[in-house]
């Protein structure tokens, strides 16, 4: 009860928030960078037991990448009952961290399936055990005086996820391959700092920093060094969040009486009340974390010189988390007060216009695989587009969402809500590992394949009919005050 009322200034962000974000930039760092180059890993560097060079197949690489994300949002409904009912979410986070940051070593020192199996395994275990807790642990720092705040609270929150993603996605693609011929040429040319930023290339500044600074690194390009980098943020995110242990508000766990409560009638009539609504957030997911796998192969196909830049396939997912730190200030600041003056924004208009925007995003590499098709190179610039399209989406539907989560939960089981949202996203991946799988089962059984072209449309047409079906159940929704 102190420590509420410490964090309970009307004026102040509680002092435990500080070490969330912090905590959150760091391993958010550690997921995306592995997240990044998951799929060219497996389709380009995995080895046998014997050290032989034995890739996957890109439908294989695709089923299994989300197949891992569906395990990683799939296990939060364990850490949250464990959260809430058992150790607390302090307790819980630090615990499962330690469980993450073996899983991330496991995947730097094996390159084999095992490495990889086990160390996705431990991944998903902690990153998906700590998830519902780390932000509702946010909420939690809030009291009645300050609650004002939690909106700002949750959007710096996201802008922390977005800050690590960014640096990672940048990064580990840079650390995973050789350096091409371009940039030996650059390095040949011995530059200097401004020379290397003249470029504008952030592969030539890179490439310049290790020469300089760390030069061994150069003769370590590969997966030991690009799973290591993000191993070593994990750990620093669990040191980050255990020097902010005396700063949080630690909310109990509620022992039998979280049971009680949340699996009686009147406790599972309030947490089925946002289903609805979560269950709609399905298709999106499936869309949105293709980014990382189906977008990445594309980009592979695609001219990726930009703006004097030749990007990596898997660095292109960097312009998402730029995006977003563009977005959220700049949608919550002025696009959000301009609809408003217009017509009521709820968050759910927030989340049905972000599920149609959604739709249109997928329109585009559907159109980039018909100009491959053709025999064409389109230009990166393409799907540069279609990420400006589906992070205005992201923001629209993630950002409220957690916010949505945690104040329509019950008190008691706020981790627990969490979670069923970040169910939505495990169906979602879920759904992507099932369909490839099935494309490669029917490939191999009866030669049976499915265009490019026409994978995106049908992935298209089902966000498309999601948002339509969003609109009626949107409208019957009510709010409860948590």
């Amino acid at each position: 009860m102190k420590d509420q009322q410490k964090a309970d200034s009307p004026a102040k962000m509680p002092p435990g928030i500080p070490y969330i974000i912090g905590n959150e930039a760091a391993e958010r760092f550690c997921f995306y960078g592995m997240r990044t180059i998951l799929v060219i890993f497996m389709t380009r560097y995995l080895l046998d037991r014997n050290g032989i060079l034995a890739p996957m197949g890109e439908m294989e690489a695709k089923g299994y990448f989300h197949l891992f994300l569906f395990g990683v949002y799939f296990i939060p409904l364990f850490g949250g009952i464990i959260a809430d009912a058992f150790l607390g979410k302090y307790r819980t986070i630090i615990w499962l961290s330690i469980v993450y940051s073996i899983g991330c070593l496991a995947m730097t020192f094996d390159h084999t399936r095992l490495g990889l199996f086990l160390g996705l395994v431990l991944i998903a275990i902690g990153s998906g055990g700590i998830k519902p807790c780390v932000s509702a642990n946010v909420g939690d720092q809030f009291g009645p005086h300050n609650q004002h705040l939690l909106s700002k609270a949750f959007g710096w929150f996201y802008v922390a996820i977005n800050f690590g993603s960014m640096f990672s996605t940048v990064l580990t693609p840079f650390l995973l391959e050789p350096h091409s011929k371009a940039i030996a040429d650059f390095l040949a040319t011995r530059p200097t700092l401004v020379g290397a930023i003249k470029t504008l290339d952030p592969n030539c500044i890179l490439a310049f920093l290790e020469f300089r600074l760390f030069p061994p690194l150069i003769r370590m390009h590969g997966p030991a060094i690009a799973f290591g980098v993000p191993a070593g943020l994990m750990l620093l995110a669990t040191l980050v969040f255990w020097l902010g242990r005396n700063k949080f508000v630690r909310r109990p766990p509620t022992g039998l009486a979280f049971v009680r409560q949340t699996f009686s009638l009147a406790g599972l009539r309030q947490v089925a009340h946002v289903l609805p609504i979560f269950a709609l957030m399905i298709p999106f997911y499936s869309l949105y974390d293709q980014s990382g796998s189906a977008w990445v192969l594309q980009a592979e196909r695609m001219d990726r010189r930009f703006l004097g830049v030749e990007w990596l396939s898997s660095q292109v997912q960097v312009v998402n988390p730029v995006l977003v730190l563009i977005f959220v200030p700049l949608f919550t600041y002025l696009l959000y007060p301009a609809i408003d003056r217009i017509f009521p924004l709820t968050p759910l208009r927030k989340i049905g216009i972000g599920l149609f925007i959604t739709a249109i995003s997928f329109v585009v590499p559907a159109h980039v695989e018909s100009l491959i098709a053709s025999g064409q190179r389109p230009n990166i610039a393409w799907q540069f587009f279609a990420y400006i399209l589906l992070t205005a989406a992201e923001v629209m539907i993630n950002v409220t969402c957690l916010e949505f989560a945690y104040t329509q939960a019950p008190a008691t089981s706020k981790s627990l809500v969490m979670a069923l949202y970040l169910m939505s996203i495990a169906l979602g991946n879920l759904f992507t590992s099932v369909v490839n799988f099935l494309l490669e089962l029917l490939q191999a059984l009866v030669g049976l394949t499915l265009s490019e072209v026409h994978y995106y449309w049908l992935f298209a047409g089902l966000m498309f009919l999601t948002a339509m079906a969003f609109i009626p159940v949107a409208r019957r929704y009510r709010f409860d005050q948590a």
